[in-house]
């Protein structure tokens, strides 16, 4: 007995030593690091009714109580006088729409290439035909989307400069999605939200003017003469 034992402690020996000298495991490759996130793309730029085309052919017939369609936005309902929003009625999307997203832009103003953005809101009720004249809140399920000052910002009526009269569009899209909430809403997310979902639209279209009213800023007092 003292002989096999023995011999199995040998055997133990040349095995552990041979599990020494054996090349030590492959680790594991590591995880390729997560891609980053895709950036949005870019709004398109110019006129809602343009750069979001519809899918029908269907078109809404949008007015507002306060001027008709190429008259003059009156002064109340523009940043010189109180900023009270105008009011909008428009008809029906077809079947399939779940929300309306409305976009207010100074066609003759520049902002980043295109028309300048005033206003805008999203997530409307597929429900809802009209937004009430002095507007101060959305109606429950929308929420206020991005302008040039900005996410989540209400109404910015027309503060047109001196010169000729300025269009202001007022685009309501009949869209098949619901843009899911956010406060930090960018046009550029808004855009890539809408694209391509949009199945009905339309605008009434206001003008701006600046208003003689308006006092002159105050003048700035002349500079003392040298040495005083």
């Amino acid at each position: 007995m003292r002989r096999w034992s023995g011999r199995a402690a040998a055997a133990v020996t040349l095995l552990a030593a041979g599990a020494a000298l054996a090349d030590p495991p492959t680790p594991a490759p590591a995880s390729p690091p997560a891609p980053p996130a895709a950036a949005l793309p870019a709004a398109p730029v110019g006129l809602a009714l343009a750069v979001f085309p519809p899918k029908t052919a269907l078109k809404l017939r949008v007015s507002s109580p306060a001027f008709a369609d190429g008259a003059d936005i009156p002064f109340k309902n523009t940043q010189y006088e109180g900023n009270v929003f105008p009011g909008l009625r428009w008809g029906h999307g077809p079947y399939g729409t779940r929300s309306y997203v409305i976009i207010m832009q100074d066609a003759d103003v520049n902002w980043h290439g295109g028309p300048l953005l005033h206003w805008s809101m999203y997530d409307i009720p597929a429900g809802g035909t009209h937004l009430d004249p002095g507007l101060v809140a959305p109606p429950i399920g929308a929420s206020f989307g991005p302008n040039v000052r900005g996410p989540s910002n209400p109404y910015m009526g027309p503060h047109t400069p001196r010169g000729p009269k300025h269009h202001y569009h007022f685009a309501v899209l009949a869209v098949d999605v619901v843009v899911p909430v956010d406060p930090k809403l960018s046009y550029d997310a808004l855009a890539a939200a809408i694209q391509g979902h949009v199945l009905a639209s339309g605008e009434v279209v206001g003008l701006g003017q600046f208003d003689p009213n308006v006092p002159p800023p105050p003048a700035h007092p002349a500079p003392p003469p040298a040495g005083h």
